[in-house]
Order: C-alpha cells, then structure tokens, then sequence
C-alpha cells in the first residue's frame, strides 16, 4: 500500500499561522469557513498543513483576518536569518509557540486590555522577576 505524502513545511507553517491569527480574534474554523464558503472541515485541512491554500484564498483568509498576506509566512522554515535589505531578523519562534498555547494567547488578550502603560510596565517587570530575569 503506498503512502501518503506528508505535508510540504511551508504549508504546515502557513496553515499555523492562520489558526494563531483566528484564535488571537476568537474566531471559530465555522465562522471563518463561512465567510470563505467553505466548510470548517476544509479550514481544519488548512490549518493541519493537509490541505495547501492558493494565493487568492490565502488572499481572501488574509483579508478576513485582517493581516497582511506575509504574516503567514513570518518565521517559515527556510527563511533567511535576515530580512533581505532590511537587516532586520525574523521574529524568533518562541512567540509564535507562546502565542499558540492557550495560555499565551488569553495573556496577550488580557494584557492589550489594560490601559494604563505604567500597570503594564509593572506587569512585566513582575514577569521578569518570577522568571528570575532581573
């Protein structure tokens, strides 16, 4: 019985970010798929990396989530250390995994909803401090 071939890395990655991005929003793989005419079985397909999304998909999914279409390749595997004229690097991967897990993501949630900029500065110095980051 033949195999199945995996998934290209590219489009697992991109397939991630579009599931960081509707879950920052508190999206459903419904809601989205909806709006796409699609099924939430065919975002779930996206998601996974099974199922690669074609540029004006891509496009549309971009627009919905209101993000640019390069956010989903921010970090790919295969990316250059640097931005290529810029000399600036690519934000690291532990942000994408922080903002990936549960926890992260309600944090992030919380933490834009506090106005004022000293409680937040505060915030962050008590972080740094139970992490033992001094």
């Amino acid at each position: 019985m033949p195999s199945k071939k995996s998934p290209n890395p590219i489009d697992i990655h991109v397939g991630s970010r579009v599931r960081l991005r509707r879950m920052m929003l508190g999206m459903s793989q419904e809601k989205l798929g909806e709006a796409l005419g699609i099924t939430f079985q065919q975002i779930q397909k996206y998601e996974k990396g099974t199922n690669r999304i074609g540029a004006s998909r891509l496009q549309h999914i971009a627009t919905i989530l209101k993000v640019p279409v390069s956010f989903f390749f921010e970090d790919a595997p295969g990316t250059p250390e640097e931005a290529e004229g810029f000399g600036e690097t690519q934000p690291t991967s532990y942000v994408v995994d922080f903002l990936s897990s549960s926890e992260g993501l309600s944090l992030n949630k919380a933490f834009v909803r506090i106005e004022d900029p000293k409680v937040r500065r505060r915030i962050v110095d008590l972080v740094r401090s139970l992490a033992g980051d001094d």
